[in-house]
């Protein structure tokens, strides 16, 4: 994994193999059961105790190495500015294509920061929660653009993380309904000051237009302490993106409360028919003008192969 530019000489990352990775692990313990494997993995995701192992222990080490050094750090510029400050968030940005595992990565680093001695409070937020209602979309145009950086309350989204790391309580985020496709009215979840937040979104490493004049402007990035971008090949995205909508065609598209209920009888040949357009218009283009221009922007990159085992590991150097 190379990432730099063309004409640029020095690769701001180290690359590691998979082997090289798992073995950073060190004696960091394996605080998660066999039976939680399933209900953190998400539908077409692979996540079993090697991965874990392999992958996400060593992350989970490598995290409590930059949480203790923030921590310290903060600690000393408040007693070097004689100030009583309230206590900030470390807020971890998960980053990457539709399909490509955001959530089970999420949901892993969740479970095993929270159980760090003295176990800290480990929050996640999605970002599917700020999308704009679809009635706001559809009134601007913009229903096959969802997800697009332009589908976004970004305002919302970003009162939410200032308030946040103002240490605020609680904080309020929308929910939104994979099942509905839509912001649920009047329901939300509270943040209250966690030690660690984690958040997670395809579009989370945007960055905005650069003022002439010099002013300030907020991007979500600003807010997040460490940033991972899960990265895979966009063939095999497109490929899991299709096995993942034929198995939902068999589950959740069942459901008549289901926004996609009306492609629960397509036969196959149509589903994947179906997927592959839906993949076309919007989420290939979504990668490619807006996803994979900020894999560069993130502290960590996990690379999966076509198994969603991770291969390769890039981190940022310091």
């Amino acid at each position: 994994m190379d990432i730099r530019a063309p004409d640029q000489q020095y690769n701001p990352y180290r690359i590691f193999t998979r082997e090289q990775w798992a073995r950073l692990r060190d004696d960091t313990p394996m605080t998660l059961e066999p039976g939680e494997f399933e209900r953190l993995r998400s539908m077409h995701d692979r996540l079993d105790m090697k991965e874990v192992e392999d992958i996400f222990l060593p992350l989970s080490r490598l995290l409590s190495i930059y949480v203790d050094a923030t921590h310290r750090l903060y600690q000393a510029q408040r007693q070097f500015l004689g100030i009583r400050d309230r206590k900030v968030p470390y807020i971890i940005g998960v980053a990457g294509s539709v399909a490509v595992g955001k959530s089970t990565t999420a949901r892993v680093l969740q479970a095993l920061l929270a159980r760090w001695s003295p176990r800290p409070r480990v929050d996640l937020v999605t970002t599917d929660g700020f999308l704009f209602p679809n009635a706001v979309l559809e009134r601007q145009g913009l229903m096959q653009k969802k997800g697009f950086p332009e589908s976004y309350d970004l305002p919302t989204l970003l009162a939410f993380l200032s308030d946040i790391k103002a240490g605020r309580r609680p904080v309020r985020a929308p929910v939104y309904s994979h099942l509905t496709y839509d912001i649920i009215p009047n329901r939300w979840i509270e943040i209250d000051r966690p030690d660690i937040l984690i958040v997670e979104g395809v579009n989370v490493l945007q960055t905005g237009r650069l003022p002439r004049d010099g002013k300030a402007v907020a991007v979500v990035s600003d807010f997040f302490d460490f940033s991972v971008y899960i990265d895979a090949d966009e063939p095999v995205l497109r490929d899991w993106y299709v096995r993942r909508f034929l198995a939902l065609r068999d589950t959740a598209f069942t459901d008549p409360r289901s926004y996609f209920h009306r492609y629960a009888l397509l036969s196959d040949e149509e589903a994947t028919a179906t997927a592959l357009a839906i993949w076309e218009r919007t989420n290939l283009a979504n990668l490619e003008d807006n996803i994979l221009p900020t894999r560069p922007r993130a502290t960590l990159i996990l690379k999966k192969g076509a198994d969603h085992v991770v291969e390769s590991v890039a981190l940022r150097r310091l």
